[in-house]
């Protein structure tokens, strides 16, 4: 069995995301990559990542918390955006937010096999207040 770097890897996940190279997307992402409990697929990974970046256009992924113990990572990551419209059912309608995402990933063979997810959204009402 071959030694992954981790740390390495997910960092270039996240430039991956950043620069939505979506081809390269499969080199981290497995093919039945499940999220929150989810089965979606590297296929329906890619258009939920897409449809991310559609309603938010300047979305960067920023990590600011990285925990490694393999098979796992927990990061805390950062967003400082500004979505169209409703985001996650809030009226944020172009309004600059800042909120934080606490996410686990567990990889097999190297690549995303899972993904748990949680969104600071009263974070994000506060701010809408």
């Amino acid at each position: 069995m071959m030694k992954v770097d981790l740390p390495n890897v997910y960092r270039d996940y996240i430039g991956c995301l950043n620069s939505q190279d979506w081809e390269n997307l499969g080199r981290f992402v497995q093919d039945d990559v499940v999220r929150n409990g989810m089965t979606l697929g590297l296929e329906g990974y890619r258009r939920m990542l897409e449809d991310n970046f559609e309603q938010i256009p300047d979305l960067h992924f920023g990590i600011e918390i990285l925990v490694t113990e393999p098979p796992h990572i927990a990061a805390r990551l950062w967003f400082d955006v500004t979505p169209r419209g409703e985001f996650l059912g809030l009226p944020v309608n172009g309004r600059k937010i800042t909120f934080a995402e606490n996410v686990f990933y567990e990889f097999r063979e190297g690549r995303i096999q899972e993904v748990w997810s949680v969104i600071d959204k009263a974070a994000i009402e506060g701010q809408l207040r």
